[in-house]
């Protein structure tokens, strides 16, 4: 049954309580495997994701997703999507196309961020289990990697930190037609509507992931990728207070 989409004014609510403008409920954790370099958990509504890295390490030159040369760091992507995650129940294999190209972006974010210089003929291995899928999987990914990254101690230039953005029109709605933009879409939303991932850089506007697999007006597009960046910066927030908290923690255990 197609999404109604009536109840979309910026006056009103969404289908599950929220207005166009605010994110889902964001949980995370780190450090919540000790035997990974570093680690975290984290839920974007229900999409919920486990991450683990290790490295900086000798070994690894081939594998998934990966980007780097002999004088950097080679960042290697690893994704696992567990069957019961979606509604589906689908299995994905280690050469499905969505996994490749999810693997291939995270890594290429990272190979940008990271200062993989300091590490030459090293690989750093990401490891990411998607344990429910409920829209926005690419983001929860990417913001979960930042955390695990920054628990391994990885050094890098700032937060990468991303999220999803959509318009209420279809791309066959004609341009007079009003479109509002949404923020942070679920998985209902993504099968109905157009939308696009955008991953920022930090607190500003440098946009170092953009990714879009459905077709809209050109003319949607600015206003999408405006409120996705304002997303990013609400994202960017809660994630530095879970480190900030993390860090805390581990200070008042070292003092008592």
């Amino acid at each position: 049954m197609p999404l109604d989409t009536s109840t979309y004014s910026l006056a009103l609510l969404r289908l599950d309580g929220r207005r166009w403008n605010e994110l889902r409920r964001m949980h995370a954790q780190v450090s919540v495997q000790t035997a990974a370099d570093g680690s975290s958990y984290l839920e974007m509504g229900n999409t919920k994701v486990i991450c683990t890295v290790a490295g900086p390490s000798e070994g690894r030159r081939s594998g998934a997703g990966g980007g780097g040369g002999d004088a950097n760091a080679t960042v290697q992507v690893e994704i696992g999507i567990a069957g019961f995650s979606g509604v589906d129940r689908k299995r994905r294999g280690k050469g499905d196309k969505r996994t490749s190209e999810m693997q291939m972006t995270i890594a290429n974010a990272f190979s940008n961020t990271l200062f993989t210089h300091l590490y030459p003929h090293s690989t750093i291995l990401i490891t990411l289990h998607v344990l429910s899928q409920d829209g926005s999987t690419l983001a929860a990914c990417l913001n979960a990697a930042t955390l695990a990254l920054i628990d391994a101690g990885v050094p890098m230039s700032d937060y990468v930190v991303a999220c999803t953005s959509g318009s209420t029109s279809s791309y066959s709605s004609s341009i007079e037609e009003a479109a509002d933009p949404l923020l942070d879409l679920n998985g209902t939303e993504e099968q109905e509507l157009p939308f696009l991932t955008v991953g920022t850089l930090g607190a500003g506007e440098r946009v170092s992931v953009l990714v879009m697999e459905s077709r809209v007006q050109a003319e949607r597009v600015e206003g999408m990728l405006a409120v996705g960046v304002d997303g990013c910066k609400q994202v960017r927030e809660i994630l530095d207070q879970v480190v900030r908290r993390h860090g805390k923690r581990i200070l008042e255990s070292i003092m008592t």
